[in-house]
């Protein structure tokens, strides 16, 4: 018998003595599959217990307690803490890595005692607090007397014509809002002004430039030069059974920031939590590689998390990588996204997704995998770059994997309004089943 049969059979045995129930709830027609498992033993061990409803646990604290966790901000920091925490009670070995990043422009408003995250100008005043009521001024074409209020501008132009126009009649803070035309809702955003103001100047989210317009409610402002950024990969590895042959690593990753204003419960507290749940199950599980977590700290401000990693490593150390399974947004409750794309760089086939359609087929989902297709944008990236086998895993629109749910990088980006555990539970299996098929090849 092959080691890597060995291996499998082993952990297969073990999940059936220690739980017979799950080892046969793993050998029936998942919900969402097109037919029956046909599993190899070393997928018994997985499928038999992961549990998405594990991860969202995990999901409850990073999107909806800790909420927009904002690259090398306090927030980014909180999630990095409770990340090392998890991971180092199921005996891993962490790390965290520091890398610099830009400053940050933030500001928070209370309004009806809820608290909004929004962008805010650089070229606006910072570090102070305005209270005022609101004034509707619609596009700005006809300012009315602002003296002591709040401006909201709707689609107006975000320059700054109407900023200046507003402070003219006395506006003591501009807030900038959008309303998208199409069915995607916009995010907050840091106003772009030509010249320095003196008064609060705010980018505010679809969703909350619904909520204000119209309105004369009394909103409070107060805005925050975030500077001397530091953000943090955290990685976390066990390694191989037979720690004394070096067969490798097979890396599982995801980012765990997210953009202003929005919680990121889909983008990408979903990947982090994927991650946190595969590193329970494979915490003791027989493998002839190092398994390597990895979670990536701003990665919406451009893979900064991952690129810097990467350019760290050695030649020796990205020989040893043998698969990088990057999971972003993998768990949208959006009706249309019924599609799992396999996203490599090249759109080529490479370990991981060869590994990952072999386990769809496997676990009966094929139908529902698309690809792989040629797509970057995400933490796969730099891997491919440097010639190491990875892939971005999401759901996306059958349409192509641009398709993504209206309310992507948005506040709406919350557990109740865009996750689904049933999706997110796919994606566990499939991730597990390859990631550990690939760490127990020779």
């Amino acid at each position: 018998m092959r080691r890597r049969d060995f291996l499998a059979a082993a952990a297969g045995a073990a999940v059936v003595a220690a739980s017979p129930a799950s080892a046969l709830a793993a050998t029936r027609q998942r919900p969402g599959a097109a037919h029956a498992p046909d599993l190899h033993l070393g997928d018994f061990p997985v499928v038999a217990q992961v549990r998405a409803r594990r991860a969202l646990e995990h999901l409850r604290v990073l999107s909806d307690r800790i909420g927009p966790r904002i690259g090398g901000t306090d927030s980014e920091h909180q999630a990095r803490d409770y990340l090392v925490r998890v991971l180092r009670q199921l005996r891993y070995q962490v790390t965290t890595q520091p890398f610099a990043v830009p400053d940050k422009y933030l500001a928070d408003l209370v309004v009806d005692r809820t608290r909004w995250q929004a962008g805010a100008s650089r070229f606006g005043a910072l570090g102070v607090t305005v209270k005022a009521p609101v004034v509707d001024v619609g596009d700005g074409s006809a300012l009315p007397d602002l003296t002591g209020k709040i401006a909201l501008f709707v689609n107006a132009p975000t320059g700054s014509a109407p900023t200046l126009a507003a402070i003219e009649k006395g506006a003591v803070a501009v807030v900038l809002g959008r309303i998208s035309a199409t069915a995607s809702k916009l995010s907050a955003f840091s106003p772009t002004l030509t010249q320095n103001v003196a008064v609060p100047v705010v980018g505010l989210a679809q969703v909350h430039t619904e909520r204000l317009r119209g309105t004369t409610t009394e909103l409070t402002i107060t805005t925050t030069h975030h500077a001397n950024l530091t953000s943090h990969n955290v990685i976390a590895e066990r390694p191989p059974t037979f720690p004394w042959r070096d067969n490798g690593v097979v890396m599982i990753t995801a980012h765990y920031d997210s953009v202003p204003g929005s919680p990121g419960a889909n983008d990408d507290g979903s990947g982090t939590v994927l991650c946190l749940e595969l590193a329970r199950v494979l915490r003791h599980l027989p493998t002839n590689k190092t398994i390597r977590f990895a979670l990536w700290g701003s990665e919406e401000q451009g893979l900064l998390g991952s690129r810097h990693y990467v350019s760290q490593l050695i030649p020796e150390e990205i020989a040893r990588i043998k698969g990088v399974f990057q999971n972003d947004m993998v768990a949208t409750s959006h009706d249309p996204a019924t599609a799992y794309w396999l996203l490599s760089v090249d759109g080529a086939d490479n370990n991981t997704t060869r590994e990952v359609r072999a386990a769809a087929q496997r676990l009966g989902y094929d139908p529902r995998v698309h690809g792989p297709v040629a797509r970057g944008s995400s933490d796969h990236v730099p891997f491919h770059e440097k010639g190491m086998a990875s892939a971005n895993f999401s759901w996306r629109g059958e349409g192509g994997p641009q398709l993504l749910e209206p309310i992507y990088h948005t506040p709406e980006d919350t557990i109740a309004a865009n996750v689904s555990l049933d999706r997110l539970q796919v994606s566990i299996e499939l991730i597990g089943a390859a990631a550990y098929r690939l760490a127990t090849l020779r």
